[in-house]
């Protein structure tokens, strides 16, 4: 997402002040900006996504493929399970597709899709092959599995291979498109900037570059020109110069992020609920959407979009922990339980999964198979890890220690309550047992009900 200018681009996409913004926003020797935060990294609060292309890729697979008669009912079918967030069932289409028409791509390229989102990034980057090896200028494959590249830690070896496709097809808005996302990953601003508006040359109204211009201004830090490219892109200008895409899901969510960002929480929630509505597989705009929800105390709507996410993106590990804290939320332990375990087993480093799970079973009234001592024993220990884990990384928002200390105070009014207990039923040495009128003699008298020492311990309050 880009903002560019009248005077470069020949066709005016920002009109005359976009050139103005060109000398800062496109010039080499801009400062770089820090790297966008990642998920987690405060330790804290609830994960959500980093503004990047993860969380199962951006990628969609081709709606209007031209694919042979004897291979388009295979490729419906694959089309209308990716739709439905069923990716076995996409795959299993698409790949039947696929061997019923060899020499579309179609079909290749978008199993490849489904396969980066099930976590088989190397069955994905073969598919894209296939895809652009059947049809050599299919330039969406040879995007997409650049972009698998670079998401796999290899923004070298993408820009090799789309320098390599560029030189090759030169008028191809996309390569040169996903070339600049390429160059903005490996930091250098400057020609991101400039390919993209060779790419705007080529299609003036080709969104993705724009969409590119106004990424790298935001990885770059350079916020007003990142919102003023996506103002350009969802709202445009006036009559003069309208809207290029308003309805673009992957500008709709940077902007929410740079809304959130800047404490307009309100217009952030809107603009993950439109990027949400355009593109439900958007893994991204489902866990921020989903997250604000949840901040507002509303699993209910956000637990559609955070089970939405887990279906398009299964191995996303803050998928999967934002899905169990909205199950926490709805007093669901179970299934919080289940899912904190599956973003573990995804990402053990994820700090957060601990302290989820530390609220969980503090706060929980119960959790099947656990008795109260095991619990809070478990909460104490989870908290502990989150403490360790977190090295320091503490916010004005990490009450880790509060709710650490909380825990043990718990376990200890819980011991002294027991050991009350169990005095209680015990007789004082060489006492004889009371007994009442008309008892047979020997006979205890039953016990009065212990209280625990300083009372019954109070419902928690200030739990997440």
């Amino acid at each position: 997402m880009r903002a560019l200018g009248s005077g470069l681009l020949g066709v005016g996409f920002l009109g005359g002040v976009g050139a103005a913004l060109l000398v800062v926003a496109c010039g080499g020797s801009a400062t770089k900006g820090p790297e966008t935060p990642q998920a987690g990294d405060d330790g804290g609060a609830p994960a959500q996504g980093s503004g990047s292309r993860g969380n199962g890729g951006s990628s969609v697979p081709d709606m209007h493929a031209d694919v042979s008669d004897a291979a388009k009912a295979s490729y419906a079918r694959g089309w209308q399970a990716w739709a439905a967030g069923d990716l076995a069932g996409a795959a299993t289409a698409f790949q039947e597709a696929a061997s019923q028409d060899p020499k579309s791509g179609a079909p290749d390229y978008s199993l490849g899709v489904v396969k980066e989102r099930l976590g088989d990034a190397s069955g994905a980057q073969q598919a894209y092959r296939s895809a652009f090896t059947a049809k050599p200028d299919y330039d969406v494959a040879i995007a997409a599995y650049a972009e698998s590249l670079a998401a796999q830690g290899h923004a070298g070896e993408a820009d090799t291979f789309l320098t390599d496709k560029h030189a090759k097809y030169p008028k191809s808005p996309r390569i040169t498109s996903a070339l600049a996302d390429v160059k903005s990953i490996e930091k250098d601003s400057g020609s991101a900037q400039q390919l993209a508006q060779n790419s705007l040359r080529l299609d003036p109204n080709f969104t993705p570059a724009m969409v590119v211009i106004a990424r790298d201004n935001y990885r770059t830090r350079r916020m007003e020109l990142a919102r003023y490219a996506l103002q350009a892109i969802l709202d445009g200008f006036g009559d003069a110069s309208p809207a290029r895409d308003k309805d673009n899901a992957e500008a709709h969510l940077l902007r929410g992020l740079i809304e959130r960002e800047s404490g307009q929480r309100a217009r952030a929630l809107d603009d993950f609920s439109a990027a949400y509505a355009k593109r439900p597989d958007l893994v991204e705009a489902a866990i921020q959407l989903g997250v604000m929800r949840l901040e507002a105390g509303n699993s209910t709507d956000a637990l559609p979009v955070l089970e939405s996410a887990t279906r398009y993106a299964p191995r996303s590990a803050l998928a999967h922990l934002n899905l169990g804290d909205c199950y926490r939320l709805a007093a669901r332990p179970a299934d919080a339980k289940r899912e904190f375990a599956s973003a573990l087993s995804l990402d053990s480093s994820l700090a957060a999964v601990h302290y989820d799970l530390g609220l969980l079973y503090l706060f929980s009234p119960s959790i099947p198979g656990t008795t109260p001592d095991d619990q809070v024993a478990t909460a104490i220990k989870e908290l502990d890890t989150y403490r360790t884990m977190r090295s320091g990384k503490t916010s004005a928002t990490d009450d880790a220690d509060d709710l650490y200390n909380r825990a043990k105070a718990k376990q200890a009014e819980m011991k002294q309550g027991a050991a009350a207990a169990a005095g209680a039923k015990t007789p004082a040495a060489g006492a004889a047992p009371a007994t009442s009128a008309g008892a047979k003699p020997g006979a205890a008298a039953a016990p009065a009900p212990a209280t625990p020492a300083g009372g019954a311990p109070a419902k928690p309050g200030g739990g997440k």
